[in-house]
């Protein structure tokens, strides 16, 4: 039944379309234009983007926070095998998911560091992503709120990833 549930949906879309007298393709065509228009001008924020993550990682940034965070997070008891995967998800969700890969072929899906890393992954979001396209993509100039809010919330997703993972599996 389940497989059926996308076409019965897009039939009954053009069937109440039609019956409300909505020219349905012509409204279709309209929307792809919209949306290969958005799609264009997101282009130069994604490349931005992905040249930021590139200098970030180069640079050596990324290993001097993780060694930085390594030793405070070993004297609480968490793996530091995940610090590189907090530090890289809320900025690419493609290279969280590697490291998630990554980390669950080497220790296991059922090991306490997979879970965490499972847990991670599933509890924050892409934040610098998220605001650099969409905010640019719509023309909001004045972003610092909403990234201290949504680098706050990774922060926290990450902290009860860590904490409820310690107390159910730890």
């Amino acid at each position: 039944m389940s497989i059926w549930i996308i076409p019965l949906m897009i039939g009954f879309i053009l069937a109440y379309g039609t019956w409300k007298r909505v020219p349905t393709y012509e409204t279709f065509v309209e929307g792809g234009k919209e949306g290969l228009s958005i799609a264009v001008s997101i282009v130069p924020y994604l490349v931005g983007m992905m040249v930021a993550i590139s200098v970030f990682r180069a640079s050596g940034a990324m290993a001097f926070l993780s060694s930085l965070l390594k030793v405070p997070l070993e004297a609480i008891g968490v793996p530091t095998e995940i610090v590189p995967l907090a530090l890289v998800r809320p900025i690419s969700g493609t290279g969280a998911l590697a490291m998630t890969t990554d980390i669950i072929s080497t220790y296991g899906p059922d090991s306490f560091i997979g879970r965490l890393a499972s847990t991670m992954q599933g509890s924050t979001d892409t934040t610098l992503y998220v605001i650099t396209v969409y905010f640019g993509a719509i023309g909001i100039k004045r972003m610092g709120n909403a990234l201290k809010v949504g680098l706050l919330a990774d922060l926290v997703g990450i902290a009860a990833a860590i904490l409820f993972v310690t107390l159910v599996f730890g």
